[in-house]
């Protein structure tokens, strides 16, 4: 599949009611299950594992700035899914199941507005879908977790492959602390364009310009915004 295929079915599964849970996985026949389901049918077929294309994360909002940047936020959930990709799992914090996913390509965001408690720029959301979605690797190369990871655990794959949490928390904080955003790290970046797109702060627009453009160049994600009533993919 390739990445319209693969949106234009999390719409679908959407559309359709099926997907029920914030965190689920594409498996490689295009069907979509909550990783609870997933865990459950590990427990008799182990070789799940290996049909794990991708990670799917469904939720409202009532953050335009989620809506604008999904993956600004989102650091430690890409670094922890990178790390079971090539092979490690966190003790006491596996809730991408037991397993390493070492054919997980796609993290996508299917996200929809709440427009109750939403601010004054949400308006073009009103019945909307935002979906996105990275490539794994590609994310991964531009965050520099590849480096990151082999400074903290070492260059080649631990003989355990369980690691400490404390581990996985200070690359975490490695990834976070990186000025990729015109020069603002991750958390500042996220305050500005939250300034911007959440409580109507226009003077920093130029700031959240340079943002947004890093932001494509960083992830270089494959977005489609649908309205919802006609399923139809919309201009922004």
């Amino acid at each position: 599949m390739d990445e319209y295929q693969i949106v234009e079915l999390v719409k679908d599964w959407y559309r359709a009611g099926s997907i029920k849970s914030l965190h689920n996985f594409l498996l490689k026949d295009r069907t979509i299950i909550s990783i609870e389901s997933y865990e459950r049918s590990y427990e008799y077929n182990p070789s799940i594992s290996k049909h794990v294309i991708g990670y799917v994360h469904e939720n409202g909002t009532y953050y335009v700035s989620k809506l604008e940047f999904p993956m600004l936020d989102e650091y430690g959930t890409i670094s922890y899914i990178y790390l079971y990709k090539i092979g490690y799992l966190i003790r006491l914090y596996d809730w991408l199941g037991p397993a390493p996913l070492p054919n997980l390509k796609y993290i996508t965001y299917s996200i929809t507005g709440d427009m109750v408690n939403m601010g004054s720029m949400g308006h073009e959301f009103k019945d909307k879908l935002v979906i996105e979605l990275v490539d794994l690797d590609v994310a991964a190369n531009n965050l520099n977790l590849p480096k990151i990871v082999s400074s903290v655990l070492g260059p080649k794959l631990l003989s355990e492959n369980k690691i400490n949490i404390d581990k996985f928390y200070k690359i975490e904080h490695r990834v976070a602390k990186q000025k990729l955003f015109a020069g603002q790290m991750f958390y500042d970046a996220h305050y500005i364009a939250s300034l911007y797109f959440d409580t109507d702060k226009h003077d920093v627009s130029k700031e959240v310009l340079k943002i947004s453009q890093a932001y494509q160049q960083v992830f270089r994600p494959y977005r489609v915004v649908y309205n919802i009533k006609t399923w139809q993919p919309v201009v922004f």
